[in-house]
């Protein structure tokens, strides 16, 4: 089983399509720089908990987009005191955030459209 996902319904789980947490992470550190544990709660309250993110998902992933430049990090402390990573998004994050985007409603349109023709 996936360790992200959305629920489907009540009993089950599905998982991202590819790039979709990498997507979310830029538009969510797009908003203001934040910490792992922030991003795994905004996610999840901006999701109405439909989305669940476990942060041995999430933290992979900011190590990815590190090494790709999208993201930089920098020594912070979390609301409780304790030592973090503070991650904000770089220029070449937006970039390719705007990129991601466009790619994924041009994806979601044409599934639509097929959805709408299915039902006709």
């Amino acid at each position: 089983m996936s360790s992200f996902g959305f629920m489907a319904n009540d009993s089950g789980r599905r998982d991202l399509f590819p790039g979709a947490l990498e997507m979310m992470i830029l538009q969510s550190l797009r908003l203001r720089p934040m910490h792992g544990y922030a991003l795994v709660k905004h996610m999840q309250q901006v999701s109405d908990d439909l989305l669940q993110i476990e942060e041995g998902s999430l933290y992979p992933a900011l190590q990815r987009m590190l090494r790709e430049g999208w993201l930089e990090a920098e020594a912070g402390v979390s609301a409780k005191g304790r030592p973090t990573r503070i991650f904000k998004i770089t220029a070449e994050g937006l970039k390719h955030l705007e990129q991601e985007v466009s790619s994924f409603e041009k994806m979601f349109s044409g599934i639509t459209r097929v959805l709408a023709v299915a039902k006709a």
